[in-house]
Protein backbone atom coordinates (compact mmCIF):
# COMPACT_ATOMS: atom_id res chain seq x y z
CA UNK A 1 0.00 0.00 0.00
CA UNK A 2 1.61 3.50 -1.16
CA UNK A 3 1.55 5.36 1.78
CA UNK A 4 -0.16 8.93 1.13
CA UNK A 5 2.47 11.96 0.49
CA UNK A 6 2.17 14.84 3.39
CA UNK A 7 1.44 17.93 2.30
CA UNK A 8 3.74 20.93 2.08
CA UNK A 9 3.28 22.84 4.94
CA UNK A 10 1.40 26.64 3.39
CA UNK A 11 1.69 29.78 4.78
CA UNK A 12 -1.70 29.65 5.86
CA UNK A 13 -0.93 27.13 8.06
CA UNK A 14 2.18 27.89 9.57
CA UNK A 15 0.83 31.80 9.80
CA UNK A 16 3.81 33.21 7.93
CA UNK A 17 3.07 35.26 4.78
CA UNK A 18 4.79 35.19 1.44
CA UNK A 19 8.00 36.51 1.70
CA UNK A 20 8.23 37.14 5.01
CA UNK A 21 11.67 36.18 5.91
CA UNK A 22 12.46 35.68 9.95
CA UNK A 23 14.81 37.59 11.72
CA UNK A 24 16.80 36.75 14.78
CA UNK A 25 18.19 38.98 17.17
CA UNK A 26 21.44 36.58 18.18
CA UNK A 27 21.72 37.61 21.41
CA UNK A 28 22.42 34.43 22.98
CA UNK A 29 25.09 33.70 20.23
CA UNK A 30 26.79 37.43 21.36
CA UNK A 31 26.72 36.04 24.74
CA UNK A 32 28.01 33.01 24.66
CA UNK A 33 31.19 34.18 22.75
CA UNK A 34 31.69 36.97 25.00
CA UNK A 35 31.61 34.15 27.66
CA UNK A 36 34.37 32.49 25.92
CA UNK A 37 35.89 35.48 25.72
CA UNK A 38 36.50 35.79 29.17
CA UNK A 39 37.20 32.16 29.92
CA UNK A 40 40.45 32.92 27.23
CA UNK A 41 41.61 36.01 29.18
CA UNK A 42 41.19 34.34 32.59
CA UNK A 43 43.34 31.78 31.16
CA UNK A 44 45.94 33.96 29.69
CA UNK A 45 46.27 35.60 33.72
CA UNK A 46 47.24 31.98 34.95
CA UNK A 47 49.60 31.12 32.48
CA UNK A 48 51.46 34.51 32.91
CA UNK A 49 51.18 33.57 37.17
CA UNK A 50 52.48 30.39 36.33
CA UNK A 51 55.10 30.96 34.33
CA UNK A 52 56.65 34.39 36.49
CA UNK A 53 55.46 33.16 39.75
CA UNK A 54 56.02 29.71 39.62
CA UNK A 55 52.33 29.20 40.71
CA UNK A 56 49.20 30.89 40.28
CA UNK A 57 47.48 32.85 42.97
CA UNK A 58 43.92 32.28 44.19
CA UNK A 59 42.93 35.82 43.22
CA UNK A 60 44.09 35.02 39.38
CA UNK A 61 40.92 35.41 38.29
CA UNK A 62 39.40 38.80 39.71
CA UNK A 63 40.48 40.85 36.88
CA UNK A 64 38.96 38.87 34.66
CA UNK A 65 35.88 38.54 36.69
CA UNK A 66 35.81 42.19 36.98
CA UNK A 67 35.85 42.68 33.49
CA UNK A 68 33.27 39.95 32.60
CA UNK A 69 30.77 41.79 34.63
CA UNK A 70 31.16 44.98 32.97
CA UNK A 71 30.92 43.43 29.77
CA UNK A 72 27.95 41.76 30.27
CA UNK A 73 26.42 44.38 31.47
CA UNK A 74 27.36 46.23 27.91
CA UNK A 75 25.82 43.02 26.76
CA UNK A 76 22.39 43.81 28.75
CA UNK A 77 22.21 46.94 27.08
CA UNK A 78 22.99 46.12 24.10
CA UNK A 79 20.63 43.50 24.07
CA UNK A 80 18.03 46.18 25.23
CA UNK A 81 18.83 49.17 23.03
CA UNK A 82 20.10 47.52 20.10
CA UNK A 83 18.93 44.09 19.80
CA UNK A 84 19.65 43.36 16.48
CA UNK A 85 23.12 45.00 16.49
CA UNK A 86 25.90 43.00 14.92
CA UNK A 87 26.64 39.69 17.87
CA UNK A 88 30.54 39.10 16.98
CA UNK A 89 31.26 43.02 17.82
CA UNK A 90 31.32 43.58 21.38
CA UNK A 91 33.01 39.69 21.65
CA UNK A 92 35.55 40.44 19.36
CA UNK A 93 36.50 43.92 21.29
CA UNK A 94 36.00 42.51 24.55
CA UNK A 95 38.57 39.54 23.94
CA UNK A 96 40.77 42.54 22.84
CA UNK A 97 40.17 44.85 25.52
CA UNK A 98 40.77 41.79 28.13
CA UNK A 99 44.29 40.46 26.62
CA UNK A 100 45.99 44.61 26.98
CA UNK A 101 44.60 44.09 30.13
CA UNK A 102 45.67 41.18 31.10
CA UNK A 103 49.20 42.53 29.39
CA UNK A 104 49.80 45.19 31.03
CA UNK A 105 49.37 43.45 34.62
CA UNK A 106 51.64 41.00 32.95
CA UNK A 107 54.37 44.45 32.84
CA UNK A 108 53.16 45.39 36.50
CA UNK A 109 54.16 41.97 37.76
CA UNK A 110 57.53 42.34 36.38
CA UNK A 111 58.50 45.39 37.31
CA UNK A 112 56.84 44.87 41.07
CA UNK A 113 59.56 43.33 44.13
CA UNK A 114 59.23 40.15 44.53
CA UNK A 115 57.24 40.03 47.43
CA UNK A 116 54.85 42.60 46.57
CA UNK A 117 54.23 40.38 43.18
CA UNK A 118 51.13 37.82 44.84
CA UNK A 119 49.47 40.57 46.47
CA UNK A 120 49.41 43.06 43.72
CA UNK A 121 46.07 44.89 43.52
CA UNK A 122 43.76 44.45 40.82
CA UNK A 123 43.80 48.36 40.34
CA UNK A 124 47.41 48.78 40.84
CA UNK A 125 49.93 49.79 38.41
CA UNK A 126 49.49 50.45 34.78
CA UNK A 127 46.87 47.33 34.32
CA UNK A 128 44.77 48.62 37.08
CA UNK A 129 44.57 52.08 35.39
CA UNK A 130 43.76 50.31 31.80
CA UNK A 131 40.75 48.28 33.98
CA UNK A 132 40.05 51.56 35.40
CA UNK A 133 39.76 53.13 31.95
CA UNK A 134 37.87 50.19 30.55
CA UNK A 135 34.96 50.73 32.70
CA UNK A 136 34.92 54.66 31.82
CA UNK A 137 34.98 53.93 28.25
CA UNK A 138 32.30 50.56 28.16
CA UNK A 139 29.57 53.31 30.71
CA UNK A 140 30.53 55.49 27.91
CA UNK A 141 29.63 53.63 25.45
CA UNK A 142 26.70 52.66 26.76
CA UNK A 143 25.47 55.96 27.04
CA UNK A 144 26.16 56.72 23.55
CA UNK A 145 23.70 53.67 22.72
CA UNK A 146 21.06 55.41 25.13
CA UNK A 147 21.44 58.70 23.64
CA UNK A 148 21.66 58.06 20.00
CA UNK A 149 18.47 55.79 19.16
CA UNK A 150 18.65 56.46 15.44
CA UNK A 151 22.56 57.16 13.89
CA UNK A 152 20.94 59.23 11.28
CA UNK A 153 20.20 61.94 13.86
CA UNK A 154 24.19 62.55 14.71
CA UNK A 155 24.10 63.94 10.92
CA UNK A 156 21.40 67.08 12.45
CA UNK A 157 25.16 68.08 13.91
CA UNK A 158 27.61 67.22 11.38
CA UNK A 159 28.69 71.12 10.49
CA UNK A 160 29.12 71.51 14.53
CA UNK A 161 31.05 68.00 14.74
CA UNK A 162 32.97 68.96 11.81
CA UNK A 163 33.68 72.36 13.18
CA UNK A 164 34.97 70.52 16.78
CA UNK A 165 37.00 68.06 15.20
CA UNK A 166 38.70 71.18 13.32
CA UNK A 167 39.35 72.75 16.80
CA UNK A 168 40.87 69.65 18.55
CA UNK A 169 43.27 68.35 16.17
CA UNK A 170 44.42 71.99 16.26
CA UNK A 171 44.36 72.54 20.23
CA UNK A 172 48.48 70.51 21.08
CA UNK A 173 49.48 72.32 17.51
CA UNK A 174 49.07 75.52 18.97
CA UNK A 175 50.06 75.14 22.46
CA UNK A 176 53.59 75.51 23.79
CA UNK A 177 55.76 72.18 24.05
CA UNK A 178 55.54 71.39 27.45
CA UNK A 179 51.99 70.81 27.42
CA UNK A 180 51.93 69.17 24.48
CA UNK A 181 54.51 67.39 23.36
CA UNK A 182 55.91 63.94 24.09
CA UNK A 183 58.38 61.67 21.82
CA UNK A 184 58.74 64.75 19.68
CA UNK A 185 54.98 64.38 18.97
CA UNK A 186 52.85 67.65 19.70
CA UNK A 187 49.43 65.36 20.15
CA UNK A 188 48.29 66.01 23.45
CA UNK A 189 46.84 68.25 26.19
CA UNK A 190 48.96 67.99 29.31
CA UNK A 191 47.20 68.28 32.93
CA UNK A 192 50.60 68.80 35.32
CA UNK A 193 52.72 65.38 35.28
CA UNK A 194 50.12 62.51 36.01
CA UNK A 195 47.10 63.42 33.35
CA UNK A 196 47.02 64.02 29.62
CA UNK A 197 44.30 63.27 27.23
CA UNK A 198 44.89 62.95 23.03
CA UNK A 199 42.03 64.99 21.56
CA UNK A 200 43.24 63.60 18.29
CA UNK A 201 41.47 60.70 19.17
CA UNK A 202 38.00 62.04 19.40
CA UNK A 203 38.37 63.99 16.71
CA UNK A 204 38.48 61.20 14.10
CA UNK A 205 35.31 60.65 14.96
CA UNK A 206 34.01 63.94 14.33
CA UNK A 207 35.45 64.53 11.24
CA UNK A 208 34.27 61.16 10.02
CA UNK A 209 30.91 62.21 10.93
CA UNK A 210 31.42 65.73 8.99
CA UNK A 211 32.82 63.59 6.01
CA UNK A 212 29.96 60.83 5.60
CA UNK A 213 27.16 63.88 5.60
CA UNK A 214 29.21 66.35 3.30
CA UNK A 215 29.78 63.35 0.62
CA UNK A 216 26.19 62.32 0.97
CA UNK A 217 25.12 65.77 -0.27
CA UNK A 218 28.15 66.26 -2.73
CA UNK A 219 28.12 62.81 -3.81
CA UNK A 220 26.88 63.28 -7.05
CA UNK A 221 28.64 66.24 -8.01
CA UNK A 222 31.86 64.42 -7.14
CA UNK A 223 30.89 61.32 -9.25
CA UNK A 224 31.36 63.38 -12.22
CA UNK A 225 33.95 62.87 -14.49
CA UNK A 226 35.55 64.91 -17.15
CA UNK A 227 37.92 62.66 -18.78
CA UNK A 228 38.98 59.03 -18.84
CA UNK A 229 42.52 58.00 -18.67
CA UNK A 230 43.36 54.06 -18.81
CA UNK A 231 40.58 52.70 -18.29
CA UNK A 232 39.76 55.08 -14.99
CA UNK A 233 36.99 57.87 -15.00
CA UNK A 234 38.84 60.93 -13.33
CA UNK A 235 36.70 63.79 -11.71
CA UNK A 236 36.62 67.43 -12.74
CA UNK A 237 39.64 69.69 -11.88
CA UNK A 238 37.18 72.41 -9.76
CA UNK A 239 35.52 69.34 -8.13
CA UNK A 240 39.25 68.61 -6.58
CA UNK A 241 39.04 71.30 -3.65
CA UNK A 242 37.50 68.92 -1.15
CA UNK A 243 40.41 65.91 -1.69
CA UNK A 244 42.68 69.16 -1.40
CA UNK A 245 42.20 71.02 1.43
CA UNK A 246 42.07 67.90 3.09
CA UNK A 247 45.10 67.07 1.85
CA UNK A 248 46.57 70.56 3.33
CA UNK A 249 45.02 69.88 6.44
CA UNK A 250 46.76 66.45 7.16
CA UNK A 251 50.05 67.96 5.84
CA UNK A 252 49.81 70.81 8.33
CA UNK A 253 49.20 67.98 10.92
CA UNK A 254 52.24 66.41 9.86
CA UNK A 255 54.45 69.69 10.21
CA UNK A 256 53.28 70.88 12.86
CA UNK A 257 51.98 68.22 15.69
CA UNK A 258 55.28 65.80 13.64
CA UNK A 259 53.15 62.97 13.72
CA UNK A 260 52.97 60.84 10.30
CA UNK A 261 50.32 58.24 11.82
CA UNK A 262 47.59 61.13 12.40
CA UNK A 263 48.26 63.17 8.84
CA UNK A 264 47.94 59.32 7.41
CA UNK A 265 44.48 58.54 9.41
CA UNK A 266 42.89 61.67 8.79
CA UNK A 267 43.81 61.89 5.16
CA UNK A 268 43.13 58.30 4.40
CA UNK A 269 39.61 57.84 5.95
CA UNK A 270 38.72 60.86 4.09
CA UNK A 271 39.84 59.53 0.72
CA UNK A 272 38.62 56.10 1.79
CA UNK A 273 34.74 57.77 2.78
CA UNK A 274 35.04 59.74 -0.84
CA UNK A 275 35.93 56.36 -2.62
CA UNK A 276 32.93 54.39 -1.14
CA UNK A 277 30.45 57.80 -1.42
CA UNK A 278 31.71 57.91 -5.27
CA UNK A 279 32.63 54.62 -6.39
CA UNK A 280 35.39 56.07 -8.42
CA UNK A 281 38.81 54.53 -8.10
CA UNK A 282 40.66 57.51 -9.60
CA UNK A 283 39.95 59.30 -5.92
CA UNK A 284 42.42 56.79 -4.32
CA UNK A 285 44.71 57.24 -6.72
CA UNK A 286 45.11 61.34 -6.31
CA UNK A 287 44.70 60.65 -2.49
CA UNK A 288 47.98 58.32 -2.55
CA UNK A 289 49.65 60.66 -5.07
CA UNK A 290 49.23 63.40 -2.97
CA UNK A 291 49.77 61.57 0.12
CA UNK A 292 52.98 60.25 -0.79
CA UNK A 293 54.11 63.51 -2.56
CA UNK A 294 53.59 65.53 0.42
CA UNK A 295 55.42 63.02 2.66
CA UNK A 296 58.11 63.08 0.15
CA UNK A 297 58.04 66.75 0.15
CA UNK A 298 58.13 67.36 3.98
CA UNK A 299 61.22 64.31 3.97
CA UNK A 300 63.42 66.88 1.56
CA UNK A 301 62.16 70.01 3.01
CA UNK A 302 63.46 67.99 6.47
CA UNK A 303 66.64 67.50 5.37
CA UNK A 304 67.92 70.45 3.86
CA UNK A 305 66.00 73.48 5.97
CA UNK A 306 65.16 71.41 9.24
CA UNK A 307 62.61 72.64 11.66
CA UNK A 308 59.09 71.46 11.44
CA UNK A 309 60.12 69.00 9.25
CA UNK A 310 63.00 68.05 10.75
CA UNK A 311 61.31 65.02 13.19
CA UNK A 312 59.93 63.48 10.38
CA UNK A 313 63.32 63.26 8.48
CA UNK A 314 64.64 61.81 11.25
CA UNK A 315 61.74 58.91 11.72
CA UNK A 316 62.22 58.51 8.40
CA UNK A 317 65.93 58.19 8.43
CA UNK A 318 65.54 55.36 11.38
CA UNK A 319 62.85 53.61 9.04
CA UNK A 320 65.51 53.35 5.98
CA UNK A 321 68.18 52.21 8.55
CA UNK A 322 67.23 51.14 11.93
CA UNK A 323 70.94 49.43 12.17
CA UNK A 324 73.16 52.61 11.56
CA UNK A 325 72.33 53.63 15.33
CA UNK A 326 71.06 50.98 17.40
CA UNK A 327 71.76 51.95 20.45
CA UNK A 328 70.38 55.38 19.61
CA UNK A 329 68.29 56.99 17.52
CA UNK A 330 67.00 53.14 15.64
CA UNK A 331 66.79 51.74 19.56
CA UNK A 332 63.53 51.43 19.90
CA UNK A 333 62.62 50.05 16.27
CA UNK A 334 65.57 47.54 16.66
CA UNK A 335 64.35 46.40 19.92
CA UNK A 336 61.26 45.81 18.66
CA UNK A 337 61.89 43.92 15.50
CA UNK A 338 64.17 41.61 17.52
CA UNK A 339 61.38 41.07 19.84
CA UNK A 340 59.56 39.87 17.09
CA UNK A 341 62.21 37.70 15.78
CA UNK A 342 62.24 36.19 19.35
CA UNK A 343 59.09 34.88 19.02
CA UNK A 344 59.74 33.29 16.48
CA UNK A 345 56.27 31.34 15.48
CA UNK A 346 54.98 30.27 19.06
CA UNK A 347 56.47 32.64 21.34
CA UNK A 348 58.37 32.22 24.36
CA UNK A 349 55.23 31.93 25.94
CA UNK A 350 53.32 34.36 28.21
CA UNK A 351 54.79 36.17 31.30
CA UNK A 352 58.26 34.30 29.55
CA UNK A 353 59.35 37.12 27.81
CA UNK A 354 61.65 39.97 28.20
CA UNK A 355 58.90 43.54 27.21
CA UNK A 356 60.75 45.34 29.79
CA UNK A 357 63.68 46.00 27.24
CA UNK A 358 61.07 47.76 24.83
CA UNK A 359 60.33 51.64 25.22
CA UNK A 360 57.29 52.28 25.59
CA UNK A 361 55.87 48.88 25.43
CA UNK A 362 52.76 49.41 27.20
CA UNK A 363 51.79 52.57 24.21
CA UNK A 364 53.32 52.03 21.05
CA UNK A 365 55.43 49.13 20.83
CA UNK A 366 52.84 46.67 22.63
CA UNK A 367 52.28 44.42 19.76
CA UNK A 368 55.73 43.14 19.23
CA UNK A 369 56.16 42.97 23.26
CA UNK A 370 53.09 40.98 23.13
CA UNK A 371 54.03 39.20 19.79
CA UNK A 372 57.64 38.12 21.81
CA UNK A 373 55.17 36.23 23.92
CA UNK A 374 52.98 34.23 21.66
CA UNK A 375 54.65 34.04 18.36
CA UNK A 376 53.85 34.96 15.09
CA UNK A 377 50.69 32.26 15.30
CA UNK A 378 49.37 34.53 18.35
CA UNK A 379 49.91 37.76 16.45
CA UNK A 380 48.24 36.47 13.43
CA UNK A 381 45.18 35.52 15.65
CA UNK A 382 45.06 38.98 17.01
CA UNK A 383 45.15 40.68 13.55
CA UNK A 384 42.22 38.32 12.61
CA UNK A 385 40.50 39.56 15.01
CA UNK A 386 41.14 43.58 14.25
CA UNK A 387 39.99 41.92 10.26
CA UNK A 388 36.89 40.56 11.88
CA UNK A 389 35.41 43.63 13.36
CA UNK A 390 36.18 46.02 10.41
CA UNK A 391 34.50 42.89 8.20
CA UNK A 392 31.61 42.91 10.47
CA UNK A 393 32.02 46.89 10.22
CA UNK A 394 31.71 47.02 6.53
CA UNK A 395 29.29 44.41 6.01
CA UNK A 396 26.63 46.68 8.35
CA UNK A 397 27.68 49.73 6.11
CA UNK A 398 26.60 47.31 3.09
CA UNK A 399 23.40 46.33 4.82
CA UNK A 400 22.07 49.47 6.55
CA UNK A 401 19.40 51.43 3.74
CA UNK A 402 20.40 55.02 4.23
CA UNK A 403 23.38 56.36 2.43
CA UNK A 404 24.76 58.18 5.83
CA UNK A 405 24.63 55.36 7.17
CA UNK A 406 26.56 53.41 5.06
CA UNK A 407 29.21 55.90 4.81
CA UNK A 408 29.71 56.26 8.48
CA UNK A 409 30.26 52.19 9.16
CA UNK A 410 32.30 51.98 6.17
CA UNK A 411 34.69 54.81 6.84
CA UNK A 412 34.82 53.85 10.88
CA UNK A 413 35.23 50.65 10.20
CA UNK A 414 38.48 51.33 7.62
CA UNK A 415 39.78 53.89 9.78
CA UNK A 416 40.01 51.44 12.54
CA UNK A 417 41.83 48.52 10.19
CA UNK A 418 44.18 51.52 9.12
CA UNK A 419 45.26 52.63 12.58
CA UNK A 420 46.31 48.91 13.27
CA UNK A 421 48.04 48.92 10.08
CA UNK A 422 49.91 51.86 10.61
CA UNK A 423 50.77 50.91 14.17
CA UNK A 424 52.07 47.38 13.18
CA UNK A 425 53.51 48.55 9.78
CA UNK A 426 55.62 50.78 11.70
CA UNK A 427 56.79 47.99 14.56
CA UNK A 428 57.29 45.80 11.40
CA UNK A 429 59.40 48.52 9.41
CA UNK A 430 57.35 48.21 7.01
CA UNK A 431 56.39 51.79 7.20
CA UNK A 432 58.20 55.11 9.20
CA UNK A 433 57.23 54.50 12.99
CA UNK A 434 54.01 57.00 13.99
CA UNK A 435 53.47 56.77 17.29
CA UNK A 436 49.78 55.62 17.34
CA UNK A 437 48.67 53.42 19.69
CA UNK A 438 46.97 50.06 19.41
CA UNK A 439 43.39 49.89 19.71
CA UNK A 440 41.90 48.01 22.38
CA UNK A 441 45.57 46.75 23.82
CA UNK A 442 47.30 50.04 24.30
CA UNK A 443 47.64 51.74 27.51
CA UNK A 444 46.01 55.41 27.45
CA UNK A 445 42.36 56.56 28.48
CA UNK A 446 41.73 58.49 25.01
CA UNK A 447 42.20 56.40 22.33
CA UNK A 448 40.57 53.30 24.78
CA UNK A 449 37.26 55.82 24.82
CA UNK A 450 37.44 57.02 21.46
CA UNK A 451 37.97 53.22 20.47
CA UNK A 452 34.92 52.01 22.44
CA UNK A 453 32.37 55.33 20.92
CA UNK A 454 33.33 54.05 17.51
CA UNK A 455 32.63 50.67 18.54
CA UNK A 456 28.91 51.99 20.00
CA UNK A 457 28.04 53.85 16.54
CA UNK A 458 28.87 50.67 14.73
CA UNK A 459 26.71 48.68 17.33
CA UNK A 460 24.03 51.08 16.76
CA UNK A 461 24.32 51.42 12.61
CA UNK A 462 24.48 47.38 12.95
CA UNK A 463 21.24 47.23 14.58
CA UNK A 464 19.95 49.38 12.28
CA UNK A 465 20.82 47.36 9.12
CA UNK A 466 19.46 44.17 11.04
CA UNK A 467 15.96 45.04 12.13
CA UNK A 468 13.30 44.44 10.49
CA UNK A 469 11.95 46.54 8.17
CA UNK A 470 8.44 46.44 9.90
CA UNK A 471 10.39 47.67 12.82
CA UNK A 472 12.22 50.95 11.22
CA UNK A 473 12.34 54.06 12.33
CA UNK A 474 9.88 56.47 12.22
CA UNK A 475 10.23 59.68 10.07
CA UNK A 476 10.71 61.99 13.22
CA UNK A 477 14.34 60.17 13.24
CA UNK A 478 15.02 60.52 9.63
CA UNK A 479 17.02 63.92 9.59
CA UNK A 480 15.05 66.16 6.74
CA UNK A 481 11.67 64.05 7.74
CA UNK A 482 10.07 62.05 5.40
CA UNK A 483 10.17 58.21 5.17
CA UNK A 484 13.16 55.77 6.16
CA UNK A 485 14.81 54.79 3.33
CA UNK A 486 14.66 51.17 1.93
CA UNK A 487 16.07 48.92 -0.35
CA UNK A 488 13.51 48.65 -3.00
CA UNK A 489 11.99 45.14 -3.28
CA UNK A 490 13.55 43.82 0.30
CA UNK A 491 11.63 41.19 1.69
CA UNK A 492 9.39 41.81 5.18
CA UNK A 493 10.80 40.52 8.14
CA UNK A 494 9.07 39.47 11.44
CA UNK A 495 11.04 38.70 14.65
CA UNK A 496 11.34 35.00 15.22
CA UNK A 497 9.55 34.34 18.73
Amino acid sequence: MTAAATPAASPATTGEQPGVRLARSRRNSELSLLLLAMVLVAAYGAIVEANMLDTVTPDFWMPAAVLTVLFLGMHLVVRFLAPFADPVLLPAVALLNGLGVGFLRRLDLAKAAPAERETLAIFAGTGGRQLAWTLASVVLAAGLLALVRDHRAVSRYAYTLGLAGIVLVMIPAVLPGRFSEQNGAKLWIKFGDSFSIQPGEFAKLALLTFFAYYLVRKREVLSLASRRILGIDFPRGRDLGPVVVVWLISLLVLVFEKDLGTSLLYFGMFVVTLYIATERVSWLLIGLVLFFGGAYLAYVLGSTIGGPFANFYDRAEIWLDPFAEPHDRGYQLVQGLLALGTGGLFGAGPGDGQPGLLPEVSNDFIFAGIGEEIGLFGLSALLVIYLLIVERGLRAALAVRDSFGKLLAGGLAFTLGLQVFVIVGGISKLIPLTGQTTPFLSAGGSSLMANWLLIAVLLRVSDAARRPVTQARGPAARPGGGPPEQLHGAPTEVIRP
